[in-house]
């Protein structure tokens, strides 16, 4: 009903992480128009809790010139399954192996120009692994007690939207959680 058709598609720049295609298309009303997209090969995400704290990654962002707070996460190898993805991400970028996860969910990071897609899971059974960051990461490892998560979240300390998201999939799981919270 609101599809628009490619007419034609041409890559503009071909770079490490993204490419730019500038497309175009027939608009529903036959009308012309053109569309500037960034693909890019995906990503996988990991919420990790341990005893009551979750697993963050603190890191400088250039395009937002300011450090963030994430959930660790890492762009897919050509073939790789999302979920092994998700496994050697939060070892590489934590020290923490886990031994299972479960997928939460799947988000469309920027749909109005960008195909990229973040595969969200979960996992609250780690143990120590090996820390192994790429030569160009540089990052440190917080853990965040589940009581502090609410003041971390209305002070804007969290403002990431993979992170936010992978909270809002696994509130009930979080909330679920005794270990290391307010117990009674």
């Amino acid at each position: 009903m609101f599809r628009e058709e490619t007419i034609s598609s041409e890559i503009k720049y071909k770079g490490i992480i993204v490419d730019l295609h500038i497309k175009d298309v027939r608009l529903p009303n036959g009308k012309m128009a053109k569309r500037e997209i960034v693909t890019h090969p995906g990503a996988s995400a990991v919420l990790a809790l341990d005893e009551g704290e979750l697993i963050l990654i603190r890191q400088f962002r250039k395009p937002v010139e300011t450090e963030l707070l994430e959930i660790p996460a890492g762009k897919l190898d050509p073939g790789e399954d999302p979920k092994d993805c998700a496994f050697r991400e939060l070892e590489e970028e934590t020290g923490y192996r886990a031994l299972s996860m479960e997928k939460v969910g799947l988000i469309h990071t920027s749909p109005g120009f960008s195909n990229e897609v973040i595969h969200l899971y979960f996992t609250d059974d780690l143990i120590e692994g090996t820390l192994n960051r790429d030569e160009d990461e540089f990052m440190g490892v917080e853990r965040i007690p589940l009581k502090e998560l609410s003041s971390y979240l209305v002070e804007g300390k969290i403002t990431d939207a993979k992170t936010l998201a992978a909270l809002s999939f696994c509130q009930d799981r979080l909330s679920g959680s005794k270990k290391g919270g307010d117990q009674e």
